[in-house]
């Protein structure tokens, strides 16, 4: 066992002390153990870099719009620790050079899984394609249920936040911006 699982392990043990619980009765008896095993998936984003998983190809003849579109996502509130899912659209326009296309769902899953804010998962997506593949432009829209909202708080079961980072020509043109929200359905 990892030192990192052993401490969640004893973390998640406490919490379980504090809010009442029995940590021998039968059904907890495991429950850190089974908490530290699913963290790992849970928060598996750090550590990993997206430049060390990119696949770009010389494509100098098409310099049109890619979109990857329903992308789900699921990631861990940074406020609550209360997960929130979702959907992520992302389109770009090459300039020179694309990406392998199962890259932008690992870009993706990199940022989602750990804690986060759905507005710097939009970003950090956004920002990574442009910072490693130089486009004519990138726009991302990220569409997430956040159960921050849904189990406390305000409690609204139906709402969603959609969130949105668009660069060059997908911020500065307002047909390629158009464009990129009518392919993904927005």
């Amino acid at each position: 066992m990892s030192q990192k699982n052993l401490k969640i392990e004893q973390a998640v043990e406490q919490m379980i002390v504090a809010l009442g619980e029995d940590v021998g009765r039968d059904g907890l008896v495991k429950t850190p153990q089974r908490v530290a095993k699913s963290f790992e998936k849970v928060f598996s984003g750090y550590g990993k870099e997206p430049r060390d998983i990119l696949t770009t190809f010389v494509e100098n003849d098409y310099d049109e719009m890619i979109v990857v579109k329903d992308v789900e996502f699921y990631s861990t509130c940074e406020h609550h620790m209360l997960p929130f899912f979702g959907r992520a659209h992302i389109g770009y326009i090459p300039s020179g050079k694309i990406i392998g296309i199962s890259k932008i769902p690992r870009i993706v899953e990199i940022y989602s899984r750990r804690l986060q804010n759905q507005e710097r998962l939009t970003v950090e997506i956004a920002r990574t394609l442009q910072d490693l593949i130089n486009p004519r432009g990138v726009g991302v829209v990220l569409e997430a249920r956040h159960l921050c909202m849904m189990a406390r708080g305000v409690e609204k079961q139906r709402s969603s936040i959609v969130t949105s980072a668009m660069y060059g020509l997908f911020k500065k043109n307002l047909n390629t911006r158009n464009e990129f929200l009518k392919l993904i359905g927005k």
